[in-house]
């Protein structure tokens, strides 16, 4: 009788288990079939444990618009020739070690600038830094921002993401032109970037 009492005292709680449990269940399954779209994540399943660090990235961006081979092309003439207010500006160029564009090409620049001031030249920025080489090939730095060609000797944007080595990279980067030929349609630009990143 006693021993009857206990098996049925661990039925009970056996089945008072199994029923939280698929209470539990539909629950979650509830809650996710009724649309819910965002959910808190640990840190870790993105491998975010590891400490943030600051990585420090210098090459040179080669702009041709001209040429047998151009590495931009304009989609969008200007509304004024004096600002390029209005002129868009697809591109796919080198990124370099040094400021020869015979020099190690590290990644390729893709994205668009586009002529977005009327009393200035200053070109709305929006570019991916795609890298070729090393530990980096296959990341990307995503910038995006404000470029006063002529009026800044330096300018500076934000860099708004990544991906690969640099996924949830934040950070800005400091532009410096080393030429510019109107004449010729070519441009080259040290870039200086300065990226957290886990």
């Amino acid at each position: 009788m006693i021993l009857n009492t206990q098996i049925t005292t661990n039925m009970t709680k056996l089945i008072l288990i199994l029923v939280l449990e698929v209470l539990l269940l539909a629950t979650v399954t509830s809650a996710e079939d009724a649309g819910e779209f965002a959910r808190t994540m640990n840190k870790k399943q993105l491998s975010l444990q590891k400490k943030e660090k600051l990585t420090y990235l210098r090459f040179y961006w080669h702009d041709s618009v001209k040429g047998r081979n151009p590495s931009a092309t304009r989609i969008k003439e200007p509304v004024s020739n004096s600002t390029m207010f209005g002129s868009m500006t697809m591109m796919d160029d080198a990124l370099t070690t040094d400021v020869s564009r015979n020099s190690s090409v590290v990644g390729q620049a893709q994205g668009f600038y586009a002529g977005a001031a009327q009393g200035e030249i200053s070109y709305l920025v929006v570019m991916n830094f795609a890298f070729k080489t090393g530990k980096y090939n296959g990341s990307t730095l995503a910038v995006f921002g404000r470029d006063p060609v002529i009026s800044s000797k330096v300018r500076e944007m934000p860099i708004v993401g990544g991906s690969g080595i640099f996924r949830l990279a934040r950070g800005y980067v400091e532009a410096r032109t080393n030429l510019s030929d109107v004449k010729a349609g070519k441009a080259i630009v040290q870039y200086s970037c300065y990226v957290l990143h886990y």
